[in-house]
C-alpha cells in the first residue's frame, strides 16, 4: 500500500471511528474535507445536508483559495441544485474547457433510497478527477453512514422509516403464522362446542355454562387473529 493509499484509508477510518463515537458532524466533515482536498488534488470541496423540503441545514466548505470556494458555491447553486430538483440528478463528473479549464463532481449522501445531501468538489487545471472516483465515492458513502448513524435530519428519518418498515414486516409475518397455527384447531374446537350447545339439550347447567365460556373465548380469539391477518 502506497503512502497516498494509506492516507486515504486513514481518512475513511477516522470517519468510521467518529461515527461509532457519535461525534458531531460539522467538525468531522471539516476535517474530512480538508484532508480530501489535499489527497485528491482538489481546489475546493463542500458538503451539504438538506431536509425533505430541500432546505439546506448544514453546509461545510474547505478551499485552497477564495476564488475556488466561490466558484464551487456557484456551481452548486446554479447547476447541481437545479438538476437535483428538476432532473433527479444523483451523481456526476463534469469537465469544463476554456482558458481556465476545471473539473467538478457531485456525489450523493444517501441511505437506501433517500438522498439527504451531497459531497461536491472542484479541481482546477488539467488533472484527471476521474482518477479519484473510487476514493471520493467511498468517502461520500462513509460520510453518509456517519450522518445516518447520528440520526441527523432526513438521514435519521430515513433510518427510522427502515426500522419501522422492518418492524411492521415482522408483525405481519407473526400475524400470518399465528393465524395459521391457531385458526385451524380453533375452528374445530368452536364447531364442536357449538354443536354440543345446539343439539344436546340434556347438558346440566354447570357444563353448559363452561361450554358457553369456551365458545365466547374461542370467538374472541378468532376475531383477534382475523384482525391481525387483515393487516397483511
Amino acid at each position: 500500500m502506497t503512502s497516498k493509499e494509506t492516507a486515504r484509508f486513514e481518512v475513511l477510518r477516522q470517519l468510521a471511528v467518529m461515527a461509532t463515537r457519535g461525534e458531531e458532524i460539522r467538525p468531522a466533515a471539516e476535517r474530512a474535507l480538508a484532508q480530501t482536498v489535499k489527497l485528491a488534488g482538489l481546489s475546493a470541496a463542500s458538503l451539504y445536508l438538506w431536509d425533505k423540503e430541500w432546505v439546506v441545514n448544514l453546509a461545510v466548505t474547505h478551499s485552497e483559495s477564495e476564488n475556488a470556494g466561490q466558484r464551487l458555491g456557484q456551481l452548486e447553486e446554479d447547476l447541481f441544485r437545479a438538476l437535483r430538483r428538476e432532473r433527479q440528478l444523483v451523481s456526476a463528473y463534469l469537465s469544463f474547457g476554456g482558458e481556465a479549464p476545471y473539473q467538478t463532481f457531485t456525489l450523493p449522501l444517501q441511505y437506501r433510497d433517500t438522498v439527504f445531501g451531497a459531497l461536491i468538489g472542484i479541481q482546477e487545471g488539467g488533472e484527471k478527477l476521474l482518477n479519484e472516483d473510487t476514493f471520493l465515492e467511498a468517502l461520500s458513502a462513509t460520510i453518509a453512514l456517519q450522518i445516518a448513524a447520528a440520526g441527523a435530519g432526513t438521514a435519521g428519518a430515513a433510518m427510522q422509516d427502515v426500522v419501522d418498515r422492518e418492524r411492521l414486516a415482522a408483525i405481519l409475518e407473526t400475524a400470518v403464522t399465528v393465524n395459521h397455527e391457531i385458526n385451524n384447531p380453533l375452528t374445530a374446537i368452536l364447531g364442536n362446542v357449538q354443536l354440543l350447545l345446539m343439539h344436546r339439550k340434556d347438558l346440566d347447567e354447570d357444563l353448559a355454562g363452561k361450554l358457553k365460556t369456551i365458545e365466547a373465548s374461542a370467538l374472541r380469539i378468532r376475531d383477534i387473529t382475523q384482525r391481525l391477518l387483515n393487516l397483511t
